[in-house]
């Protein structure tokens, strides 16, 4: 498509809001054209024009909507994509195609997935309705790009109100004011009535007629309001000062960050928490609403009662007519580009699976010069800078240079500083950080001094570790960029972002260079724009608390070579097994879905994690039990107790016990060092489970749950083919597994670990094993697990691998295994299918006592004071 298809395209869509078909839209760009030269349109300028004529109309037709990526009530069909009339959309697409430089694959995707969203919300020509919703996002993955999409199309179909509930900091709401502001309504300014502002003071209050404006065909009214009982009390009484003009409205309400706030955390499903009744009662009030959640961490939303006693009266907020899982947007940095994901094949991992060498550790000797050691002693506590912080400043600055190179001095960089939750210690590191940079600003400036020469040798580190993009020009050190790194010193500003701080962050002017510390109000919906490096420290004991903290997700164009993460290994192994969780949660929303289930069939299964809460024990009240279920699924051993000498050598025993069992069965035709057999009894194999040590630090492995599953399911477990996974050539065990003697052992490399006190191997169960009992001739490493697993038999697998003890590797996010001796792992892989109920075994959900839990963040809650006044 050539140049001038394209900008036909663009103009015809620009006028049909005007015009009463793209024909006569054409029409007009011909006469116009006319016009002003003179002289009709050339023959090769009007078959560009009706090319263009063409797509426009090709993009107008009525499309099904597949809904891919929903699951929902039995819905009508109303939407189906926009019309030639439609004017906020059309003008939302134009400005972020032609403005913001957004590519056609990027645009079709929020295209098709808002169409989703408002397919699946109330018709709103309809005289009365309710509809609730969840969408479940990424962190940090353009949420509210979705979401502006949803709003122009929403309005362009007939709703007349737009409530946004932006958050309960100022912040984050003056941020998604801009937004709704620069994105939508500033295209149609006069098209929109607004009821806020993005001052501080320009939340919402009541309208001084004491009620709402009786819409006009066309026209939207918008509301971006902090989600605290004040504001949506003054949104109540607003609502009842306004019953005949109510009738009129058609709403719809956002609630951003959902889970936060909103959920009932009350006691008890006969006392509400004022933020939770607010809402409830708004949804009460209004004829006609359609309320959606929008998250991307979904814990405590999916642990709402579907059935709470007083839903007669006052409805509830469970998303019971759809909930949504948007599609992994293109050139997302997120938790698969820093931790990577299992790999294919565990002894050969590519570059992709392995992740981006990015994540630094700090040592536990920073730790506890970094953090108060108990809450009393965070008054008289004073942070130190460690060398490893040294490290993530000059890096930062380092980071700040080379894009200034790449010629993106206009753009917004940050660095981040998450070590306490604490103002007072906010305040005290932010002082020594300054001292830092103004103690060491001009032997910088001058590329000299012991700081320098420390920036050129953490520079060879770094860039060894992850190469520089060959796209931009070759540097070869700090030297290169001191021009640039006396801009960035010049510009450097230090911001404090919490609850007391008047030196925050503000984005809306020029390009800034911020080094930003703060704690929670960090951690929910608000974008730290350019952000390139974190140093991270602080821990929480929730899922959903600690998913929300990892603002490093996002995208990075330009700059996906510059981020680093500095944090400690204990939180390095929580965020990578937390993205896993959390997508499982989207897997479950798509199995759910293939079956046809509706929302309120919906039951996800969140795995526990020892020490941590799904989310807080006061949301969690209708979840004290679940159902676990091994059906369909593979699990294996990627954790190690390495060093544990006992352990190790008990579980090699094991395994040889195991392989003298099940040697009357077997199987001769199995080669390539392989060795099977089949129809082992289940008593065998859980004698060898039962003997084995699974290391603690398993996130999704544990031993009594296993177990208590294998016994609830004896009686459709009664064989097992039993396989041991070994090279056909290469290092011999240093002692026999049973009647085979010594067995070539596999190279399984560790994670680097930097003290942690395991091995973690990431995988050990390459896709190719899970045949070694399938019928001869199967190919299939290229398929999915899933699909794999169908060409299986329908009997339990059991793997065993022996591990070299050494293991060495040639790859930088990996070092020596270096245990005691060789390991044995394993790997269980389960017949049937994950959507089908199978049997269960009953598991009491790890919920600490309250006491345990960081119910609501000390900061956070001198924040919302401040808020409510």
């Amino acid at each position: 498509m050539n140049a001038q298809v394209e900008q036909f395209i663009r103009n015809i869509q620009e006028k049909l809001p005007t015009h009463a078909s793209a024909e006569s839209a054409a029409e007009k760009i011909k006469a116009e054209f006319e016009n002003m030269v003179g002289f009709p349109p050339g023959a090769e300028m009007l078959a560009n024009l009706a090319t263009a004529l063409d797509a426009v109309n090709a993009s107008l037709q009525k499309v099904e909507i597949l809904r891919r990526l929903s699951i929902t009530k039995v819905h009508e069909t109303w939407y189906t994509g926009g019309n030639a009339h439609d004017r906020h959309w059309p003008a939302l697409r134009g400005y972020l195609e032609n403005e913001k430089g957004w590519d056609k694959e990027t645009l079709t995707s929020i295209d098709t997935s808002s169409t989703e969203v408002v397919s699946l919300l109330a018709n709103p020509m309809k005289d009365q309705f309710r509809c609730r919703g969840l969408v479940v996002g990424y962190v940090q993955s353009g949420k509210t790009a979705n979401m502006t999409a949803v709003i122009a199309k929403a309005v362009d179909a007939g709703y007349n109100l737009i409530v946004l509930l932006a958050g309960v900091t100022n912040k984050l709401r003056a941020q998604t004011q801009r937004r709704l502001e620069q994105d939508i309504v500033s295209r149609h300014s006069e098209l929109w009535q607004l009821y806020t502002t993005d001052e501080d003071r320009g939340d919402f209050t009541a309208p001084n007629n004491r009620s709402f404006t009786m819409p006009v065909d066309g026209r939207a009214q918008l509301i971006v309001m902090k989600k605290v009982t004040s504001r949506l009390a003054a949104f109540l009484k607003t609502i009842k000062k306004s019953p005949k003009i109510l009738r009129s409205l058609k709403i719809l309400i956002i609630d951003d960050e959902c889970d936060q706030a909103s959920v009932n955390s009350s006691s008890d499903e006969y006392n509400m928490t004022k933020i939770n009744e607010k809402i409830r009662q708004i949804l009460e009030e209004l004829p006609a609403v359609s309320y959606v959640g929008y998250t991307a961490t979904p814990f405590a939303n999916v642990f709402i009662n579907p059935f709470p006693h007083n839903k007669d009266t006052l409805d509830d907020l469970y998303p019971e007519d759809f909930i949504t899982a948007l599609p992994r947007p293109k050139n997302y940095f997120g938790a698969k580009e820093v931790f990577g994901s299992p790999p294919d094949d565990a002894e050969s991992e590519t570059d992709n699976e392995a992740g981006l060498d990015m994540v630094r550790t700090i040592p536990a000797g920073s730790v506890g010069k970094l953090q108060p050691p108990t809450l009393k002693s965070k008054d008289g506590f004073f942070p130190q800078l460690t060398p490893d912080l040294e490290d993530a400043i000059s890096w930062y600055l380092l980071t700040c240079a080379i894009r200034r190179r790449r010629n993106q001095s206009g753009s917004h960089m940050t660095m981040l500083i998450h070590t306490s939750p604490f103002v007072i210690q906010h305040k005290r590191m932010a002082e020594i950080v300054q001292n830092w940079v103004d103690v060491n600003k001009k032997d910088i400036m001058a590329g000299k001094g012991d700081v320098f020469t420390r920036m050129k040798s953490l520079w060879d580190e770094e860039v060894e570790r992850m190469p520089l993009d060959t796209r931009w020009p070759v540097l070869n050190g700090p030297g290169d960029l001191l021009p640039e790194l006396n801009e960035v010193l010049n510009h450097l500003e230090l911001a404090i972002e919490n609850g007391e701080s008047f030196t925050r962050l503000d984005y809306t002017g020029g390009a800034k260079t911020y080094i930003v510390v703060g704690g929670s109000v960090l951690a929910r919906g608000l974008t730290l724009e350019g952000l390139s490096v974190s140093y991270f420290l602080r821990t929480a004991k929730q899922y959903d608390t600690l998913l929300q903290m990892g603002r490093w997700f996002g995208y990075r164009h330009g700059y996906g070579d510059l981020p680093r993460l500095w944090t400690t290994t204990g939180l390095e192994s929580d965020f990578r097994a937390l993205a896993q969780i959390e997508e499982e949660i989207r897997e479950d929303i798509a199995t759910y879905r293939s079956t046809n289930a509706t929302p309120l069939e919906f039951a996800v299964k969140v795995r526990s994690i020892p020490g941590m809460a799904i989310t807080s024990a006061s949301k969690m009240k209708h979840a004290h039990r679940t159902n676990i279920s091994f059906e369909g699924r593979h699990v294996q051993t990627i954790r190690f107790d390495h060093r544990k000498s006992e352990i190790v050598a008990a579980n090699w025993k094991a395994a040889a016990r195991l392989t003298d069992a099940m040697r009357p069965n077997l199987d001769p035709g199995v080669s390539s060092g392989r060795l099977l057999a089949r129809d082992v009894s289940f008593q065998h194999v859980r004698r060898f489970l039962t003997e084995y040590s699974i290391c603690e630090h398993h996130m999704d492995l544990k031993k009594q749950m296993l177990l208590g599953y294998l016994d609830k399911a004896a009686d459709a477990l009664k064989y097992w083919n039993v396989g041991i996974v070994s090279p056909g050539k290469g290092i011999l065990s240093a002692d026999d597994l049973g009647f085979l003697g010594r067995v070539h052992t596999n190279n399984r490399a560790r994670l680097q670990s930097a003290g942690r006190p395991y091995a973690d191997i990431k995988a050990l169960m390459s896709k190719r094993d899970i045949l070694i009992d399938a019928p001869a001739g199967i190919k299939g490493p290229d398929e999915s697990w899933d699909i794999l697993k169908e060409v299986r038999p329908n009997v339990p697998l059991l793997l065993l691998y022996p591990i070299n003890s050494l293991s060495p590797s040639s790859r930088k996010t990996r070092e020596p295994l270096n245990a005691v001796g060789d390991l044995i792992g394993f790997g269980i892989v389960f017949p049937g299918s994950k959507d089908h109920a199978g049997d269960y075994y009953a598991v009491e959900l790890e919920i600490p006592a309250m006491e345990q839990i960081d119910e609501e963040d000390p900061e956070l809650d001198e924040e919302l004071e401040l808020l409510d006044d």
